[in-house]
């Protein structure tokens, strides 16, 4: 019988895309609801967009995944040909085992990077407010949430260095001697940021750090939780000047730290995790300066990431029997058509001959009720049964579900 559930994923990720690329493909939040919008408009009822430093996809029902090809690249500014170059595109089971796999933190550049669960979450949020998913990708997500749980409280998977926000201060940690008595500078107070900011007091005990966001009331509520300094952002250039270790972490689509800006006399490590870079990479030719990007941080290795890569035969065992019960939702909503069928030629039937009693109604929902806990018990014989069924009741399954 035809699998009714034609899902797809289509995206782009750091597994075949360098920084560069997935900056041209990334999309912030009114890219993603413009997009949203477009989709519900041509008829679209499922659909999620994720965007990270990672990756950027499209995840959801549609018959052409081409659909979800042409709006990524519309909304993003991307480059078809080069999605066709260097982008993925997944269907039915291998698109819903993806979406398991990414939110458990098993496909993220740094393995067992919980942060994602989040992101997913929030996608799906997000498309729930414009009214783009329904039913099945709740059981989806709450079947991903399920297994992330899991895996997070039954193994060691995300034990060590579970974000990027880690792996940056685990590198100044590595290559700056008296980190504690440097000036740090932290221009962008989002997500990343605060959680890089929060990972340099507790491992550096350094209180030395700046703060500098567009918004200047972000980033008092940060500082004040850590009593820090917040500067304007008319102050940055000069913020530089004084700082010997810089981190990038805003949200923008374009450079935000010009070549020009930064003092070439003195020594200056700069950290760029941003997405697309925002970060002027002419810097990267000075001799005096250490620029390192999201990609590169990513790379690194330590023990507690090498530690992990023990436990992800345990994280698969979990994940698949996660799986098993939502493919067992899933594959038993095929049936859903027939046995609306059978109960709607019973119904017709009853109303021909007779007046339409809550006694016969009552027979028909429960004669259905036992065919279907008979496919559930029998799941082997499912197919068989329902072509008997269709044949004897000659019931017509293309009914909507």
């Amino acid at each position: 019988m035809k699998n009714i559930i034609p899902y797809c994923v289509v995206g782009l990720s750091h597994k075949n895309a360098d920084l560069a690329t997935r900056g041209n493909f990334s999309l912030d939040k009114e890219q993603s609801e413009r997009l949203l919008a477009r989709a519900k408009m041509d008829g679209l009822e499922e659909l999620m967009v994720i965007s990270t430093c990672n990756r950027t996809e499209l995840m959801g029902i549609v018959e052409d995944p081409k659909i979800l090809i042409d709006y990524l690249c519309a909304f993003s500014g991307g480059d078809r040909l080069f999605f066709l170059e260097k982008g993925y595109v997944l269907s039915d089971r291998k698109a819903l085992n993806h979406v398991f796999r990414v939110g458990c933190g098993l496909e993220s550049q740094i393995i067992g990077d919980f942060e994602i669960i989040g992101q997913l979450k929030r996608s799906f949020s997000n498309s729930k407010k414009l009214h783009m998913v329904n039913g099945f990708s709740e059981r989806l997500v709450n079947a991903v949430i399920q297994s992330s749980k899991r895996i997070k409280t039954e193994t060691q998977l995300s034990s060590g260095a579970t974000s990027i926000s880690f792996a940056s201060v685990h590198y100044i940690q590595e290559h700056v001697k008296d980190v504690n008595q440097k000036n740090i500078l932290l221009f962008g107070t989002g997500k990343i940021g605060r959680n890089t900011c929060e990972n340099l007091i507790k491992h550096t005990r350094n209180d030395q750090i700046v703060l500098v966001n567009r918004s200047e009331e972000s980033a008092q509520k940060v500082a004040g939780k850590f009593n820090l300094v917040v500067k304007k952002i008319s102050e940055l250039k000069s913020e530089i000047a004084h700082s010997d270790i810089m981190i990038v972490a805003t949200g923008a689509q374009d450079i935000t730290v010009e070549a020009s800006m930064i003092p070439k006399e003195k020594p200056l490590l700069i950290l760029d995790l941003s997405v697309p870079s925002n970060v002027d990479t002419k810097l990267k030719e000075l001799e005096n300066i250490t620029l390192i990007n999201l990609d590169e941080l990513s790379q690194l290795t330590n023990d507690a990431l090498k530690k992990r890569e023990q436990f992800i035969p345990q994280a698969n065992e979990i994940l698949d029997q996660v799986k098993a019960e939502f493919f067992q939702w899933v594959d038993h909503r095929k049936f859903a058509p027939t046995l609306k069928a059978l109960k709607k030629k019973l119904l017709d039937g009853q109303q021909k001959e007779q007046e339409k009693t809550q006694e016969f109604s009552q027979i028909v929902y429960r004669l259905t009720g036992k065919v279907a806990s008979y496919l559930k018990e029998n799941p082997s014989k499912a197919d068989q049964t329902m072509a008997l069924l269709q044949h004897v009741f000659q019931l017509d399954s293309d009914l909507d579900v």
